[in-house]
């Protein structure tokens, strides 16, 4: 693992966030992470509906590689964890939210007329005991363009924002993928530590870092 960027806010690293070397992200307070969700995911090109076909996501074949991270996370630190319907869900959950996309997601491989609009997000690990005061229901406004990026598995930024605003110390996101996670950290002035296994968004990652908080495209 090498370190790929960094600013006064954002470390990101290049390299297997599992591997011998990849301590420096264990350090951090938070998880707050989008992994492999061990569907052996893939997309063919869709031309009438603006959809580019991606041969899949690394280390997506199982969850092994998401659990192994959560193994060195352990139980006594927050987690957010990004996952499917369709995969095993992984140890230690204490709760599950469900993120509502934008009205133009989940179109694609719909055969139904249900659109496959959701996603979940586990919450391992010790978390602050707090009243119930907000849905576990999260939706994010627009459409799928204003946070579309190179990577197929984009997040709103205002949707990491909306994990990060009740913890507190520095976000660890050991998949970081298109960068959001490290993007939402750096708006709020929050420290954050990423790794991110593919050099092109690693670079990607850092393109949109080094934009500081001027990420206005990719706001919910």
């Amino acid at each position: 693992m090498s370190l790929y960027y960094q600013d006064d806010f954002v470390t990101l690293y290049h390299g297997s966030c599992v591997g011998d070397d990849a301590e420096p992200w264990w350090t951090a307070d938070v998880l707050v992470t989008d992994p492999p969700y061990g569907i052996a995911w893939k997309k063919g090109q869709n031309n009438a509906a603006g959809s580019n076909a991606h041969a899949g996501i690394k280390n997506d074949h199982d969850a092994s590689v998401r659990d192994a991270a959560l193994a060195i996370w352990g139980s006594t630190r927050p987690a957010f964890v990004f996952g499917s319907f369709r995969a095993p869900f992984p140890a230690g959950v204490k709760q599950t939210l469900v993120w509502q996309k934008p009205v133009d997601a989940g179109v694609v491989g719909s055969t139904t007329g249900y659109r496959t609009d959701t996603e979940l997000i586990f919450l391992t690990g010790k978390h602050p005991k707090r009243p119930p005061s907000r849905s576990s229901v999260l939706t994010t406004g627009g459409g799928v363009s204003r946070y579309r990026t190179e990577h197929p598995h984009s997040k709103p930024t205002g949707l990491l924002e909306n994990l990060i605003e009740w913890t507190t110390g520095t976000i660890a996101d050991p998949f970081a993928g298109s960068g959001s996670t490290l993007v939402a950290a750096k708006a709020m002035g929050r420290k954050a530590i990423g790794v991110e296994l593919e050099e092109r968004y690693c670079e990607l990652i850092a393109k949109r870092c080094a934009q500081d908080v001027l990420d206005f495209g990719m706001a919910s």
